[in-house]
C-alpha cells in the first residue's frame, strides 16, 4: 500500500510565498541531478545553462480566467461564492459553491446588481461542487472579466496586486482555474535566449481545474480519483516533440500539468501522439513516466499528488530528502514561490 502520510514534510508557515518575486526570472532554483543524486543551488535565470540546443522545453500555454465570482442569493440576498472550474457548453459550468447546504439545485443567484444570473442546476458528487447554468446581456467572457476575480489558492492571504503575475507570460488559451505555476518564472527576454540557444519551446494544453489541487484524502493514496481535466496535444507539437527526441534531445516538461499531458498522450514506447480530451492521470511512484526525460517544477503541499508525481522522477525519500534541504535552506514554497529541476 502507498500511503498517502508517507508523503508528508514539515513546512513553517513563514516559507509558504505570499507574493511573486520580481523580476519573475530572479526566484531561486535548486537543480537536482538524479545520476549522480546531487543538489545545487542557483536562480532561476541560471535555468538556460542546463538547456542544450537540441533539447525541446514543453511549456503548457493555459490561461488562468477570472473564475471567482461574488454575489448574493436571490431570494435571500446572502452572500454567495461561485468558483468556475470547467465549462460543459456556451451556458453551463462545473463550479465550487460557497455556502454549499444553501445553493441547492433550483436556487438563483445575483452577480454585479443583475449584469450576470446563475440557477443551480444540480450536484457534481466527484468534487462536491454543482452544474450551474448562467445568463447575462451581452458576452460572457467580457461580463466574467468584468465581474470575476483571480481565483488564488487558499494558502495565499495577500491581495495580489497586479493580476498579470498570475499568469504566465505566455498564457494564451482561456480555461482555467488555477496558474500552471512553474511557468511564472519564464521572462519574454529569458525564452527569448533560450531560443536564441537552439532550444526549441513546444507548447501543449491542460486547463488546470480542482484535480491539481486536491488533497489526498484517503489513506491509501491509490485510491485516490483524480478529477479530470481537458487537456490538447496538436499534430505539430507531437511531430516535433518525437523529432527532437529520436535526435537524442531531451524533453524538459515546464510544470507538472506538461508532464501529466505528454503522459496521457503517449504510448508505452514512449511516442507522443497527437489528441485532445480529458485526462485523470495520476502519475505516483510504481507508475512508468514514458515520454519526459526532465523536469521544471515548484515545490509542493505535503501528501499532495503533485509530490507524487515528483516521487515518481525522483524517488519518495530523495523527494523528501530535496525538500528537507529545501526548507532548511529557506526556499520559498507553492505557487509564488522558488522553482526545482529535476534533470
Amino acid at each position: 500500500m502507498m500511503k498517502t502520510s508517507d508523503f508528508d514534510y514539515e513546512l513553517p508557515e513563514e516559507l509558504i510565498a505570499q507574493t511573486p518575486v520580481e523580476p519573475r526570472d530572479h526566484s531561486r532554483l535548486l537543480i537536482y541531478r538524479r545520476k549522480s543524486r546531487s543538489i545545487e543551488h542557483r536562480h532561476f535565470y541560471d535555468i538556460i545553462d542546463e538547456l542544450n540546443p537540441e533539447d525541446a522545453l514543453v511549456i503548457n500555454d493555459t490561461k488562468v480566467i477570472p473564475a471567482r465570482l461574488l454575489g448574493v442569493k436571490e431570494d435571500t440576498g446572502i452572500p454567495v461564492e461561485v468558483l468556475l472550474l470547467r465549462r460543459q457548453n456556451a451556458t453551463d459550468w462545473e463550479a465550487l459553491v460557497r455556502p454549499g447546504r444553501r445553493l441547492k439545485p433550483g436556487t438563483r443567484c445575483v452577480f454585479g446588481d443583475g449584469l450576470l444570473r446563475c440557477e443551480i442546476l444540480g450536484n457534481v458528487e466527484e468534487i462536491g461542487g454543482r452544474i450551474v447554468r448562467f445568463s447575462c446581456e451581452g458576452v460572457f467572457e467580457e461580463v466574467l472579466d468584468r465581474l470575476g476575480e483571480m481565483p488564488l489558492p487558499p494558502y495565499i492571504h495577500e491581495k495580489l496586486q497586479d493580476s498579470s503575475r498570475y499568469q504566465t507570460v505566455y498564457a494564451k488559451q482561456e480555461g482555467s482555474a488555477a496558474a500552471p505555476t512553474a511557468g511564472l518564472h519564464f521572462t519574454p527576454e529569458l525564452l527569448d535566449r533560450i531560443r536564441a540557444k537552439g532550444v526549441t519551446i513546444v507548447p501543449v494544453l491542460l486547463h488546470v481545474g480542482l484535480g491539481t489541487f486536491r488533497p489526498v484524502k484517503e489513506e491509501d493514496a491509490e485510491n485516490h480519483k483524480m478529477h479530470s481535466e481537458f487537456c490538447q496535444v496538436t499534430e505539430e507539437a507531437a511531430s516535433t516533440l518525437n523529432r527532437i527526441r529520436q535526435n537524442g534531445g531531451r524533453i524538459i516538461c515546464v510544470g507538472t500539468t506538461s508532464v501529466r499531458t505528454l503522459e496521457t498522450m503517449s504510448t508505452p514506447d514512449g511516442v507522443i501522439h497527437a489528441g485532445s480530451g480529458d485526462t485523470a492521470i495520476f502519475i505516483r511512484p510504481g507508475v512508468a513516466i514514458k515520454a519526459v526525460d526532465a523536469l521544471i517544477t515548484n515545490f509542493h503541499l505535503p501528501q499532495s499528488t503533485l509530490l507524487m508525481l515528483v516521487s515518481t522522477l525522483m524517488g519518495r525519500e530523495e523527494a523528501l530528502r530535496v525538500y528537507r534541504e529545501a526548507v532548511d535552506r529557506k526556499y520559498r514554497f507553492f505557487s509564488f514561490g522558488d522553482a526545482m529541476f529535476i534533470e
